[in-house]
C-alpha cells in the first residue's frame, strides 16, 4: 500500500506535469522515460459498438417520474454530451423494492433522486407507473439511448414481473433492449434464500419468470444474469440460454475495489494493473470467453464502478476515477465486450452524474473519462506495442473510419516520451491538477501537426490522431 507522503508527492508531480504540459515547458520531456510505439501487422480486433458506453440507475428512481422524462432538459443534455446512442440499465439493489403498478399513486414521489447512496439505507416499497414509464420512453427519444430494464426475482412474484414486464416492452417499444429478471442473483442466499441456494436453483427459478414473462410479452428480449461476481452463475445460466433463442445477452458486474470503507480501497490500488479486490478478476476471463463461445451471445457489464458500496471518497469522486474510467472502459472494448454500464444516480461518490432538477447536475471527473473512452466509439483495435515502457502505462490503437489513433493512459509517477511511426496531427489530452482534486479535470483537444515525439506526462490520457502514411501497413484480415 502506498504511504500517504507518497500520495501527496505523486499527486504533486501530476499536477505539476499537468501545468507543463499546457504551458509547453520543456524540463518535463528532459526527465520522461523513452518509448517507441510500433503499429504491429496481424489482425484487427473488435470493434467498439456504438451503444458500448453506458449508465446504470437503480429501478426505485423511477419513482419520481419526473427524472427520466423529456422536461429533465439538464439531465437530457449530459447524456447525449456522453454519447448519441448510448445503453441506460435500469436495475440495483432497489428493484427488489420496487413494484409496478399501471397508475401511479396521489400525492408527491417520496424522493427526487435515488442512489446507491440511499438504497444502502431505504428499503420501502417504491412504485414504478405507467406515467414513470411513459416519461423514461420520452427520455430515451430525446437523448437517443436504449434501456436494459431490470425486473425483480428476489421477493416479486412471476405474475408482477410478468405484468411490469408487458408494460415496458409496450411502452419502451424498440428502446428496450431486453429485459433482465434479477439483480446479483449469486448473493440471494445471503439475503432472500437459503444457504444452500446456489447456480441451479437461479437458473430453476429464472426459468419459471422467463414462462411467464414471455407469455405476457411475446416476442421479448432477456439478458442475464447480472451476477455479482460469482461466474459459476454465469456458467450455468450459459449452458441453460442456449436453448432460450429469445436471450440476446450476458451480463455481470465489474467493481475494481470494494467494500468502501476497506483500507485497500486507495487511489493506488485503483490504478494499479490488478486491483486486488476487482469482481470479474483476469482469471475468470476464460471462464467469460468460454460462455460467450457457447452461446454466441455478447457479454456486457451491465454494472460497475470504482468502488462497491456506494464508492469510496477521496478515491472515486476524484481526478484518479477518471483516470481508471478511460483505462478501463478501453480495456473491456478491446476484449471484445458489448459495453459497460457506469453505475450512478443522486450524490453518491461514484456516480459519474451528481445532483438533482431543483438543485441542478455536476459532472463528476468519472464523466471526464467516459468521453474520454466514448471518441473511440465505432474505432477497430489494431495490434500495438512499444518498447521502453514502464509498469501503469496502458496502450491502444485504433482504426476509427480512416483515421489511425494511438491512445497512451500514463497512471505512473513518470512522464513518457512516445515516439510515434508517423506525424500526429492533433491530440486529446485528459488531465487534471493531482490524482486526488475532486474538481479542475479537463478534456483539452489540440491541434498542433507534425510531432513525431510526444510526452504524456504522469496521471494523464492523451490520444494522437496520426497522418495517413501508408507506411502503416495493418492487416485486415
Amino acid at each position: 500500500m502506498m504511504r500517504s507522503k507518497e500520495i501527496g508527492r505523486r499527486q504533486l508531480l501530476a499536477g505539476t506535469a499537468a501545468t507543463m504540459l499546457l504551458s509547453g515547458a520543456p524540463a518535463l520531456a528532459r526527465s520522461a522515460r523513452q518509448a517507441t510505439l510500433t503499429l504491429g501487422q496481424g489482425s484487427r480486433g473488435a470493434t467498439i459498438p456504438a451503444d458500448f458506453l453506458g449508465l446504470s440507475y437503480e429501478a426505485a428512481q423511477l419513482a419520481n417520474p419526473a427524472f427520466f422524462a423529456p422536461t429533465n432538459r439538464a439531465l437530457v443534455a449530459l447524456f447525449r454530451e456522453l454519447s448519441p446512442s448510448g445503453n441506460l440499465r435500469i436495475g440495483g439493489g432497489s428493484s427488489a423494492y420496487a413494484t409496478y403498478t399501471p397508475v401511479a399513486p396521489a400525492g408527491p414521489p417520496p424522493f427526487e433522486t435515488f442512489g446507491p447512496d440511499t438504497s444502502k439505507t431505504v428499503k420501502h416499497q417504491t412504485v414504478i407507473s405507467d406515467q414513470a414509464l411513459r416519461n423514461l420512453r420520452a427520455f430515451l427519444d430525446a437523448t437517443g439511448w436504449r434501456c436494459l430494464y431490470g425486473l425483480d426475482l428476489a421477493r416479486d412474484s412471476k405474475e408482477n414481473a410478468a405484468a411490469e414486464a408487458a408494460a415496458a416492452q409496450r411502452i419502451l417499444g424498440d428502446r428496450l433492449v431486453a429485459v433482465q429478471i434479477g439483480n446479483e442473483p449469486d448473493s440471494y442466499r445471503t439475503h432472500y434464500r437459503s444457504a444452500t441456494w446456489g447456480p441451479a436453483d437461479f437458473v430453476r427459478e429464472w426459468n419459471v419468470f422467463h414462462d411467464a414473462i414471455a407469455a405476457a410479452a411475446p416476442g421479448i428480449s432477456f439478458a442475464g444474469p447480472d451476477i455479482s461476481n460469482k461466474l459459476d452463475y454465469l456458467t450455468a445460466f450459459a449452458a441453460d440460454a442456449r436453448r432460450h433463442r429469445d436471450v440476446v445477452m450476458l451480463t455481470a458486474h465489474y467493481y475494481a475495489l470494494g467494500p468502501a470503507g476497506s483500507p485497500d480501497a486507495t487511489i493506488a490500488q485503483l490504478l494499479s494493473d490488478d486491483p486486488r479486490e476487482a469482481t470479474l478478476h483476469p482469471a475468470g476471463l476464460p471462464i467469460i470467453a468460454a460462455a460467450r463461445a457457447q452461446t454466441g451471445l455478447p457479454f456486457r457489464v451491465s454494472e460497475g464502478n470504482s468502488c462497491w458500496n456506494g464508492g469510496q471518497p477521496g478515491v472515486s469522486d476524484t481526478f484518479a476515477s477518471a483516470l481508471w474510467c478511460a483505462d478501463t472502459m478501453l480495456q473491456f472494448a478491446r476484449r471484445g465486450w458489448a459495453g459497460f454500464n457506469l453505475h450512478g444516480g443522486g450524490n453518491g461518490y461514484y456516480t459519474p452524474i451528481a445532483g438533482a432538477p431543483s438543485t441542478g447536475f455536476k459532472r463528476r471527473p468519472e464523466y471526464f473519462g467516459m468521453r474520454f473512452a466514448q471518441m473511440f466509439s465505432g474505432g477497430t483495435f489494431l495490434p500495438v506495442s512499444a518498447s521502453g515502457l514502464p509498469v501503469g502505462v496502458s496502450l491502444y490503437a485504433l482504426d476509427q473510419r480512416g483515421d489511425r489513433r494511438a491512445v497512451i493512459i500514463n497512471k505512473g509517477p513518470s512522464p513518457i516520451m512516445m515516439r510515434l511511426p508517423v506525424p500526429s496531427r492533433g491530440s486529446v489530452v485528459l488531465t487534471g491538477p493531482s490524482l486526488a482534486n475532486k474538481e479542475g479535470t479537463r478534456l483539452d483537444m489540440r491541434h498542433r501537426s507534425g510531432a513525431t515525439r510526444v510526452t504524456v506526462p504522469p496521471f494523464t490520457a492523451a490520444a494522437y490522431t496520426l497522418d495517413g502514411d501508408r507506411s502503416i501497413d495493418i492487416s485486415d484480415n
